[in-house]
């Protein structure tokens, strides 16, 4: 499996530029491959591929993304910190947070890394600008000492960025520092499934039959073989199924090749689709593909948990780790992080919901303004915003107090079946 090479002249002008025929991430067509050129734009085209990118980069564009504090009381969202509207709301000017992570969580799917452009002033990041892969070079080392990456802009100019300048956030890695490229690894099994396309679909051009073969009792002229040809043609696709064919002359006509069903088309489609979903790790059903049933539980919570811990965790551990070492300051790293927030993904239906925010409420866990806010409501303030336990929903500070005397009393009474109107006894 090797890179496709460009021609004499390209090449030389790439090499110039910086831009080498592993950039480019093509995988030339070759038995592996079956006879198909791999690349990341002819991955997508195949429409389990582009599911699963596509389920992946944007669960993970719409998940909160925000700056957190860590305080004496637990802790809280730094909406102050300058990193939290980069990442939360708009990295830079032309580019909301959701279609930023879009770009950046694709990129690092299909091309093993995602590189983003740091926008300083004064030395203080206020902004990122995503680096589209096909216009990215290798990082160039000159002569003068210097290290960065060629950048081919729209106007078509090349803009040299120093190294120092670019945040490189890796996929998947075999040697702790680069990504890989799923286009590279998994071209053998993406040129399968593209062969498979192009088979079904000259099938269906062909009306769904395999090559027939019209015989003669005796040899045409020239002219008659032509006009044969075309008014069998006239009389071939889907769109023309059911016209009457007329066999005069003696004419018969036998099939060759393999029936689309010996040839096992529907089985070798489904299949890709199986092994497509393999290596992004997604579940097939989650992409539409529903003919086999998810080990992953029986309930929609169960299936989402599934995914978020196998699928979108080490996404999401890889992009927080990844801004906490690159784009916060060395000092301020104990005490601010960001984090993904994910309970929108686990939230499960009204009657689980409901269970689980009484459970949270009785045990002294969450408040009830906390819960409001889960749910997208105002706070109510007062006794909403403290901590109740079951014991009689009295707060957690008055828990044994000897303030609730009287109504301890009240409810010996009530036990010994002693009305309040009755005279004590002793």
């Amino acid at each position: 499996m090797t890179a496709e090479k460009p021609g004499k002249i390209r090449a030389a002008i790439l090499t110039w530029l910086g831009f080498t025929p592993d950039y480019m991430g093509r995988v030339a067509a070759s038995d592996e491959t079956a006879g198909e050129a791999m690349s990341a734009d002819a991955m997508l085209k195949l429409s389990a591929a582009w599911a699963c990118v596509r389920l992946i980069s944007e669960t993970i564009a719409t998940l909160p993304l925000s700056m957190y504090e860590r305080t004496s009381a637990g802790k809280r969202i730094a909406s102050q910190h300058p990193i939290h509207f980069i990442i939360h709301d708009q990295p830079n000017p032309d580019a909301t947070a959701s279609v930023f992570w879009e770009a950046a969580v694709a990129a690092m799917l299909l091309r093993g890394a995602a590189r983003a452009e740091r926008l300083e002033t004064g030395g203080r990041l206020v902004g990122l600008r995503f680096l589209h892969p096909d216009r990215i070079a290798p990082m160039t080392r000159y002569s003068d000492g210097r290290r960065g990456w060629n950048y081919k802009q729209d106007d078509g100019s090349i803009r040299f960025i120093p190294a120092s300048k670019v945040w490189t956030l890796p996929g998947f890695s075999l040697d702790g520092v680069n990504g890989v490229s799923v286009v590279n690894y998994s071209a053998n099994v993406m040129g399968a499934a593209r062969a498979a396309e192009r088979v079904a679909n000259r099938t269906f051009v062909k009306g769904l039959h395999p090559t027939t073969a019209w015989l003669f009792p005796s040899q045409l002229k020239p002219d008659q073989r032509e006009d044969a040809r075309k008014a069998m043609a006239r009389l071939s696709g889907s769109i023309n199924d059911g016209l009457p064919a007329i066999l005069e002359a003696g004419m018969d006509v036998k099939t060759i090749g393999i029936d689309p069903a010996d040839a096992q088309l529907l089985e070798s489609r489904a299949f890709s689709v199986e092994e497509i979903c393999r290596w992004f790790r997604v579940p097939p059903f989650m992409v539409g593909h529903s003919e086999k049933s998810t080990s992953w539980g029986t309930g929609i919570e169960q299936q989402m948990i599934g995914f978020l811990t196998f699928t979108l965790g080490p996404w999401l551990r890889r992009i927080e780790q990844g801004i906490s070492k690159d784009l916060i300051r060395p000092g301020d790293r104990q005490r601010f992080y960001p984090k993904f927030n994910v309970e929108g993904l686990l939230r499960a239906d009204s009657a689980g919901r409901a269970a689980f925010y009484t459970a949270m409420v009785n045990n002294g866990v969450l408040t009830r303004d906390e819960i409001r806010e889960l749910e997208d409501r105002e706070p109510m303030g007062g006794n909403a915003a403290v901590l109740t336990v079951q014991s009689a929903m009295t707060t957690l500070d008055s828990v044994g107090a000897v303030g609730d005397a009287e109504q301890v009393r009240a409810s010996f009474r009530a036990f010994l079946g002693v009305s309040d109107e009755m005279p004590e006894q002793g």
